[in-house]
């Protein structure tokens, strides 16, 4: 129980740290300098008032200086992360598979956010993820469940190719009869990142998962709004995350239907 609410405790503060990335990425600005600061009046923020969580709920939303609105996302982000971090240990335990998807949801996460807001997908996460990806499967193949350096880096390239060229064919299959851009870029080098850690299986399920939560959202806008696009990056991190916590589950039930 005091590892479990330790490991919580570092995700949320891994959380604060990925609000940082959420925000200034699509600026191309240092995570690292400045310090934590207020968006609205630039001042710097004290420790006391860095707190994940509580610090948000005590000061009611809003700056303690300027008493400007701080968006909830700062809270959901540190939230979410904590929840995952847990998540993940409960599921992994303390180890290398522990830390490599605990990488690659922090890049979803900033991922996710960041394409809800401005439909576009930092190459800070993507191409950054890809490299850590590919080193971490030669550094610690039991990541991707293989026996040898060798054999966890052909998985992690095998893993990048399907998930990427996956996306890439659907865009462009997609383009052909839409006659529009139907996959951004971003989506592509999503994918393919997420492939480095999880092999080609699993970027393969993810691929199949993912548009049956698009689908469902896109519907609803459709209708309510009329739009006609939505960002796809958070569908393909949800997707992601079942791979993750469920999808050998999944490929074993297939397989065994199959068969």
């Amino acid at each position: 129980m005091i590892t479990a609410i330790a490991v919580f405790a570092g995700g949320l503060i891994l959380g604060s740290f990925l609000n940082v990335c959420i925000y200034r990425f699509p600026k191309n600005k240092s995570i690292i300098f400045p310090a934590s600061h207020c968006p609205l009046c630039q001042k710097p923020i004290r420790w006391y008032d860095n707190i994940p969580l509580i610090s948000y709920v005590i000061l009611g939303g809003r700056c303690r200086f300027c008493r400007g609105r701080i968006g909830v996302r700062y809270f959901l982000v540190e939230l979410l992360t904590g929840i995952l971090t847990l998540a993940l240990f409960l599921s992994f335990g303390l180890n290398e598979k522990f830390a490599g998807y605990l990488f690659l949801a922090s890049g979803l996460i900033v991922a996710t956010f960041v394409d809800f807001e401005l439909q576009e997908i930092p190459d800070q996460v993507t191409i950054a993820g890809i490299v850590v990806g590919i080193i971490s499967s030669v550094a610690f193949p039991g990541i991707l469940g293989a026996s040898s350096r060798l054999d966890g880096f052909i998985s992690s390239v095998l893993g990048m190719a399907a998930g990427g060229g996956s996306i890439y064919l659907m865009g462009f299959f997609g383009e052909l009869v839409f006659k529009k851009e139907a996959m951004g870029g971003g989506d592509v080098k999503l994918l393919a990142m997420v492939g480095t850690f999880l092999g080609w299986k699993l970027a393969i399920l993810t691929f199949f998962i993912a548009p049956v939560f698009g689908a469902v959202v896109g519907v609803a806008l459709k209708i309510k709004d009329g739009r006609e696009i939505i960002p796809y990056g958070p569908y393909l991190s949800l997707a992601t995350l079942v791979s993750i916590f469920w999808g050998e589950k999944i490929l074993n039930i297939f397989f065994q239907q199959l068969y």
